[in-house]
C-alpha cells in the first residue's frame, strides 16, 4: 500500500525553538524578555531618587514663598509701597527692604534666568561682614583736623560731557568769527559743533544730546535709559550690551542717564563694563558712574544696597582700574567718611588683589595727604601680608615718620595702621628706620597701641642686622 496522503493544512504547533524564542499566548515570560510593568518597577528601583532637592534650592524655594507670603500680607493690609523707593522693593533678585538689610541678608535669583544664577551663588552670603568702626567725640575732632578745607569738587560723566560741550561750542564760535578759516562742506564730528536735543518725546526735559549722532541712537538709547531705570530682573538689551565696544561709549552712556538706573541696573552694568573695557576705560566708568552711585546711596541710607555692594566687589576684579577709579578719587575728594571707607575697606578685604597693584595703591596713599580714611585703607593692605618691595616700605616708614613734628595729635586710625606696619614687616626696614619709629613713639603716643607698637619694634630683627646667638649649650644640658 502506498503512504497515506493528508491534505496540506497549517501544522499544529511552531518547531520547539520558535516557542522558545517567541512564546505563545499562554507563555508569559518568553525566553530573552521581561514584562514592561517589572522592567519599569526595577529601573524605578534601581534609578538614584530624582526628586531628592538638595539644600540650596530649598533655601530659595522657601525664601520665594516667604516673599509671596509678605506680598499677600501688604495687600491685605492696604496695598504695596512705592516703587520709587529702593529700600522698599522687592524683585526676583531679592529683598532690600530695610528689614532685610542685615548681615544674614540673601541674594534670590530669577527662576530660570540662567545668566544670573552662577552670580546668586557667587554672592550668596557675602554681605554683611562690614567692620563697625566706633569713633568717641574726641577722636572725631581729631579727625577733622585733618580734613582739607576746600575738598575737591565732584565730577561725573554728565559733567565731562558738558565740559566737551563747551569746549565744542567755544571751537564753533571761534570759527563763526572767523569765516574765513572754516573750511565749507567739512563733515561734522560727534562733538564738532553745538548740541542738538532729542524729540520732546524722547529727551528728559531740557537734557542736551551730542549732536553728530544719528536720531534713531538717541531714541534707541534714550528708550534704553528709561527701561532701565525701571529693570528688577531679567535680561538687559542688546543695544547696552555693546556699548563697551563703541568708540564713544561715553556719549551713548550719558544718553542713557546712569543717575537714573536702579540698584540692579547698576550691578548689571558693572558686570557689562568690568568685563568688556579695558583698565583705562574702567576706571574712568568707576570713577564717573559708579563712585557716585555708592556715595549717594550711603549718604542717603547710612548703609550700603546689596546689589551696590556686589557691583563694587565686582569691580575690584579690574584692581588697577578701582584704585584709579574708586580708591584714590575717595581719598583725595576730602569728603571720604569713615562709614564709606569702613564699606569700601570691607571689600579690599574679601578679594585676592595682584601684589603689584596692592603695592602701587599703598605707595601712592602714603604719598597722599593724611585724611583719616587713607589710614584706613593702610592698615587694610598691610593686613594682606604681602611681599611688598622695599621701596613701598620706606614710603611707608616716611608716612609715619612726616607727623613727628606735626603739633597735631594723631587719631587711632592713624596708631592702628602703624600697629599693622609694625607686625607684619618690623623684619623689612633697616636698623636706622627701626630706631628712627621708636623715636616716633616718644613723640606719638596712644595708651593702648603704643605699647605694643614698642614691643613689635624692640623684639624684632631688622633688615641687615644678624641673628641672636642661639641659647647656652650647657644651660640645654641642665634643663
Amino acid at each position: 500500500m502506498g503512504k497515506d496522503q493528508r491534505p496540506g493544512g497549517k501544522q499544529r504547533h511552531d518547531p520547539l525553538h520558535v516557542q522558545l524564542m517567541a512564546g505563545g499566548e499562554n507563555d508569559p515570560l518568553p525566553l530573552g524578555k521581561k514584562p514592561r510593568a517589572k522592567t519599569a518597577r526595577n529601573e524605578r528601583k534601581n534609578r538614584p531618587d530624582t526628586d531628592y532637592v538638595d539644600a540650596k534650592l530649598s533655601r530659595k524655594i522657601l525664601s520665594i514663598a516667604q516673599e509671596q507670603q509678605d506680598e499677600v500680607r501688604r495687600e491685605e493690609r492696604g496695598g504695596l509701597s512705592s516703587d520709587d523707593d529702593d529700600d522698599e522693593e522687592e524683585s526676583a533678585f531679592g529683598k532690600t527692604s530695610a528689614s532685610a538689610s542685615g548681615p544674614n541678608r540673601r541674594f534670590i535669583p530669577a527662576i530660570g534666568d540662567s545668566e544670573d544664577e552662577s552670580d546668586a551663588e557667587e554672592m550668596d552670603g557675602e554681605f554683611g561682614d562690614i567692620e563697625e568702626i566706633e569713633i568717641d567725640q574726641k577722636d572725631a575732632e581729631l579727625l577733622a583736623k585733618f580734613m582739607p578745607s576746600a575738598p575737591r569738587e565732584k565730577k561725573t560723566l554728565a559733567d565731562l560731557i558738558m565740559e566737551k560741550i563747551n569746549a565744542a561750542n567755544a571751537a564753533k564760535a571761534a570759527a563763526a568769527a572767523e569765516p574765513d578759516a572754516a573750511v565749507p562742506g567739512s563733515k561734522k564730528g560727534p562733538l564738532d559743533s553745538v548740541m542738538d536735543y532729542a524729540d520732546d518725546d524722547e529727551a528728559e526735559g531740557d537734557r542736551p544730546m551730542p549732536d553728530g549722532l544719528s536720531p534713531k541712537v538717541i531714541e534707541v538709547y534714550s528708550k534704553v535709559g528709561l527701561l532701565l531705570s525701571r529693570y528688577k530682573s531679567g535680561k538687559l538689551p542688546k543695544a547696552f550690551k555693546i556699548i563697551p565696544s563703541l568708540q564713544n561709549w561715553e556719549e551713548i552712556l550719558y544718553i542713557t542717564a546712569p543717575e537714573n538706573w536702579t540698584v540692579h541696573a547698576t550691578y548689571q552694568a558693572t558686570r557689562i563694563f568690568t568685563s568688556n573695557l579695558k583698565e583705562k576705560q574702567a576706571h574712568k566708568f568707576f570713577s564717573l558712574v559708579l563712585l557716585d552711585k555708592i556715595r549717594d546711596d550711603i549718604a542717603d541710607t547710612k548703609k550700603l544696597n546689596y546689589h551696590l555692594y556686589m557691583a563694587l566687589k565686582k569691580s575690584l576684579y579690574k584692581s588697577k582700574a578701582f584704585f584709579k577709579g574708586m580708591l584714590f578719587p575717595l581719598c583725595e575728594s576730602g569728603t571720604c567718611t569713615l562709614k564709606e571707607a569702613a564699606i569700601v575697606g570691607s571689600v579690599i578685604t574679601k578679594v585676592s588683589i595682584p601684589v603689584l597693584h596692592s603695592a602701587a595703591a599703598l605707595l601712592r596713599l602714603a604719598d597722599m595727604e593724611y585724611t583719616g580714611p587713607n589710614s584706613l585703607f593702610i592698615r587694610v593692605l598691610l593686613d594682606k601680608k604681602y611681599a611688598l618691595p622695599y621701596k613701598v616700605i620706606d614710603a611707608l616708614v616716611d608716612h609715619f615718620l612726616r607727623f613727628k613734628m606735626d603739633p597735631r595729635q594723631m587719631p587711632v586710625l592713624w596708631h592702628q595702621a602703624f600697629l599693622v606696619f609694625a607686625q607684619r614687616y618690623k623684619s623689612d626696614i633697616t636698623p636706622d628706620q627701626k630706631q628712627a619709629l621708636l623715636d616716633l613713639l616718644r613723640f606719638k603716643s596712644h595708651e593702648g597701641i603704643t605699647p605694643e607698637i614698642r614691643r613689635e619694634l624692640v623684639n624684632s630683627v631688622a633688615r641687615g642686622e644678624m641673628l641672636p646667638p642661639p641659647g647656652d649649650d650647657d644651660m640645654l644640658m641642665d634643663i
